[in-house]
Order: structure tokens, then sequence, then C-alpha cells
């Protein structure tokens, strides 16, 4: 047996006590009271220094555990209760049933338009007309349901680009900015360019590998101090992954079972930059002509950027300090009320 061997015996019963105490050292005051009576003059003064109106009967504890160290009765509740006390105080533990730590997943920030073509009434919700922007925020409620893991922001953008959240886990804080949006909020304009890069900006300190923008739009790029492709290489240099979605119907409105062409409704989406977008980014494109279209698209990004697997199981300590502690205190309470049925 080496030393490394020897030091790891002497250890073990350290190691034992600190699997079962999370403040093992409280032990170590357990003798303190045998001590203190071995080690401390006695009193020469009997006079006591303050009167109580029970003062006799802690006398009489005192007496009882004094006069034969761990005399019986009270005696010997009074010294369980200074165990039973350093024992809570040294908090033990057991340890629980194993469980998973929080899923670790992608950084994601989603850009979503509001810009005036927005408000178009060419999609279908529920056999019911509904703008644009409508039944965008209905998919996108339903793709945050299953990114829990993921940490989320949201950027909307018109005229200008803003960010309405930081990436967060708090997915409902995402939801409810998400249903406070409406068209024009950010101008009637379309700034794709500078949504993307303001994305990259929030996206930059994350980890690398795990940085994805999901940005919808229903336009060509009309606003904004960046352009689309310009903000593109930004997003390439910095590893920002950019799905991009053209979203959009073809200009007419289904009326029981009719097309009706809407005024003003067919501008052209600008499909090649936001394919080339894509491309270059290491993303994806995608065009959706109505509400089934985008919910299949949103599930497929879902399957593209998958939530990384539950880190290893864990299993946490449950604090036990109470039972002790309880204990110690009745045996307070009883050796206190023990002098009273002996000598009353």
């Amino acid at each position: 047996m080496d030393g490394g061997d020897v030091i790891d015996v002497l250890l073990a019963p350290f190691i034992a006590l600190r699997d079962l105490f999370a403040w093992p050292w409280w032990l170590l005051a357990l003798p303190l009271p045998w001590l203190a009576r071995w080690l401390l003059p006695a009193a020469r003064n009997p006079a006591a220094a303050l009167k109580v109106p029970f003062g006799e009967r802690l006398v009489a504890v005192a007496r009882s555990g004094g006069r034969r160290a761990l005399g019986g009765g009270a005696g010997w509740l009074a010294w369980l209760a200074w165990v039973l006390l350093c024992v809570a105080a040294a908090r033990p533990q057991q340890l629980g049933e194993a469980v998973q730590p929080p899923q670790a997943g992608r950084d994601l920030m989603l850009a979503l338009d509001l810009s005036g073509s927005m408000r178009e009434p060419d999609m279908d919700l529920g056999g019911r007309p509904v703008d644009r922007l409508t039944a965008a925020k209905a998919v996108i409620a339903d793709f945050l349901d299953r990114r829990g893991g993921d940490r989320v922001g949201l950027i909307v953008f018109g005229r200008r680009a803003y960010a309405l959240t930081p990436l967060t886990h708090d997915l409902a804080s995402v939801r409810e900015q998400l249903n406070d949006s409406v068209i024009g909020l950010a101008g009637q304009e379309t700034a794709i360019g500078d949504a993307i890069a303001l994305a990259v900006k929030r996206l930059r300190a994350q980890p690398v590998g795990q940085r994805v923008l999901v940005l919808l739009t229903d336009g060509v790029n009309t606003a904004g101090a960046l352009e689309p492709a310009k903000a593109a290489e930004l997003a390439r240099d910095d590893g920002v992954r950019v799905h991009a979605i053209a979203f959009g119907g073809d200009g007419s409105l289904s009326l029981f079972g009719l097309q009706l062409p809407m005024p003003g409704a067919g501008d052209e989406i600008d499909e090649a930059t936001l394919r080339a977008i894509a491309q270059q980014t290491g993303g994806r494109f995608f065009r959706a002509r109505d509400t089934a279209q985008l919910v299949g698209i949103y599930g497929e990004i879902d399957r593209l950027e998958p939530i990384e697997r539950p880190g290893q199981a864990v299993r946490p300590r449950i604090e036990r300090y109470v039972w002790p502690l309880a204990a110690a205190f009745a045996c307070a309470l009883l050796a206190f009320a023990w002098p009273r049925r002996r000598w009353a």
C-alpha cells in the first residue's frame, strides 16, 4: 500500500461524512459541554446573577446533569438535546430521485415584418379570413410552444428594426410581446437589412453554432441604413444562420369558394434576395402562400434546429435537518419539565 492509498483510507470517513452532512465540521462541537465542565472552574458565588420565576427548575436540570455527568432523567435529556442540535447544525442531507437539468437549446431570434402590407386579409385561420399578421402570430406562437429549452428573442421591423425582447428562456414574455405587436408599430416600410443586422448584434455574444435567425417578411427592402446583401455578409461572418420566409398570398381573397382580387395586395415579394440571404448564411429559404404552408415551414425549421438533448441526470440533495432539530427541541422541553414532576 503506497502513500496515496493510505491517505485515501484515512480520508474515507471524512468523505462519507461529507456525503451525509453539508457542514460536518459542526459535529466537532459535540464534546464542548464535557470540555466546559472539566476545564472551567466551578462558580465560587452560588448566588444567581439573574433571578427568573423558573430559575429553580433550570438549576435542577443543571444539577441533575452536573453531578453525574450523564445522569439519568433530565440530565440524559439535556445531553441528548445537545447532540441532536449539533447534528441539525451539520445539515444532514439525503439524495433524492435522479432528475435531468433544463435542456440546453439554440439561441434563436425571430424577426417579424410589421410593415403596412401585413394587414392584407388574404389568409385563412380556422375557416375565417384574417390578415397576414394575425396568421403569422398564430403560427409563431405555436412554434414557441415547441421551443422549450431555447433562448428566444423577438425583433419587429418596418421602417426601422426594434428588439422587443432580448434572448430569454421566458417564452411566455416573448409570446406576450408578440401578441401586442401591431401593424405600423415600427413604421409602414420594410427594413429587412436592418432587421438582420440587429439580430446579428444580439446573437454575437452567444455560442458559435447555435445562432439562428428566423426572418418573416412579405415585401421588398424599402428602408433602413443597411442593404440586405451587406447584412447577409455580416450574418455569415458571425456564424448566424438565417432562415428566410417569404409570406403572402397571390393577391386574392377566397370568399364562398370564389377568388376575389384584392386591390394593392399583389405586391411582389423579393424572393431572389431572401433566397440569396439564406444560401449565403447556411440557412433555408421558404415560400408560404397560406397559413397551412406557414405551419409546415415552422415545423421544418423546428426539425432543422433541434433542441439539444438534456444534460446528465443529477440527484438533488434533500435537507433533513428539521428532524433532529425538532427532536432536540422536544428533548429540551422534556428536560425542562422533568424537575417539576420529580420535585413537585
